[in-house]
């Protein structure tokens, strides 16, 4: 299985008293599937997951794959599941990892332990626990929100790894983007074997791909699907030119979008939208009226009638 393409890190929809908006989910997942888009990443931090309890995340997926089995995508095409199971506690992030492979994910998204700052073979350990569960892992390396980048010469150990099959890349730096891509992805292509390199920043969508990589984890994606789709597509089929006038018409919802801390910028677009959104749960809170400003400027400008 490829796992390439334009995926959303799906936001958790929630009403005003800070309760799960069950059918606000249920829209989202069938607005993303009809939009086109190639999978979905729930759990993972732009939907809430720190604080949510076990039993709204079984309920979640179980409404997920509901929809999914009843919405026609286009093309009948398989949209992909990659489901959050990231803890810094190794045997919870197993047993998450059990459950999604249990509920039918694709692959399962585990982030860099955050706050214990494990060290290299404290992680290398960790990556391989998780794998032992028998569904392909996705690596997800986000320094900012973990405190620990995983340096490629640590990622191509992870990457040996039996089951780890990818890594969603939002260290923010390229230059490691493409040494990733480089060091790990295009040998491992040589030999007949696959390592799927994802954007996890928006604005990196294009270069990350320019440099041979396969697509984005996006969050701008569940406000505009169908934009983020076309822009994957397009560096997928190496029209370069279409794919930079798109990738600078995005970029200034991409940044309102990360004016403050994700996903409460791009929960509250949703919300401006119309479609499934709400606030965030404590302790995030609503935006400021500035970056509410910022964020309305960016999305009349992409057509959306506010």
């Amino acid at each position: 299985m490829e796992f390439k393409g334009a995926y959303t890190a799906l936001i958790t929809p929630m009403q005003n008293d800070g309760e799960l908006d069950w059918e606000g989910w249920r829209n989202l997942i069938r607005f993303q599937i009809e939009e086109g888009i190639d999978g979905l990443v729930p759990l993972g931090t732009t939907g809430e997951n720190p604080t949510l309890g076990e039993d709204e995340e079984d309920k979640l997926l179980d409404i997920m794959f509901d929809e999914i089995d009843n919405t026609k995508a286009p093309g009948g095409k398989h949209v992909q599941v990659i489901i959050g199971t990231g803890s810094n506690d190794t045997k919870h992030a197993v047993a998450y990892t059990r459950r999604a492979k249990m509920a039918g994910a694709d692959a399962c998204l585990v982030v860099t332990p955050y706050y214990n700052k494990p060290n290299d073979s404290g992680l290398l350990r960790h990556f391989e626990e998780v794998a032992h569960v028998g569904l392909p892992v996705v690596v997800y390396n986000i320094a900012g929100r973990t405190g620990r980048n995983i340096p490629t010469p640590l990622m191509e150990k992870i990457a040996e790894i039996p089951g780890v099959i990818g890594v969603k890349e939002a260290s923010g730096d390229v230059n490691q983007m493409a040494d990733v891509i480089y060091k790990i992805a295009m040998p491992k292509r040589k030999a007949g074997k696959d390592f799927w390199v994802l954007s996890g920043d928006d604005g990196l969508t294009l270069p990350l791909m320019a440099l041979g990589g396969d697509g984005v984890i996006s969050v701008v994606s569940n406000l505009t699907p169908k934009r983020v789709k076309a822009l994957v597509d397009a560096c997928e089929g190496g029209r370069w030119d279409e794919a930079r006038a798109m990738h600078y018409e995005l970029l200034p919802l991409v940044k309102a979008a990360f004016i403050e801390t994700n996903p409460t910028p791009i929960k509250k677009a949703m919300s401006l939208a119309g479609l499934p959104g709400g606030p965030a749960r404590l302790p995030l809170g609503p935006i400021s009226t500035g970056s509410e400003a910022v964020l309305k400027k960016a999305m009349a400008d992409l057509g959306f009638k506010l």
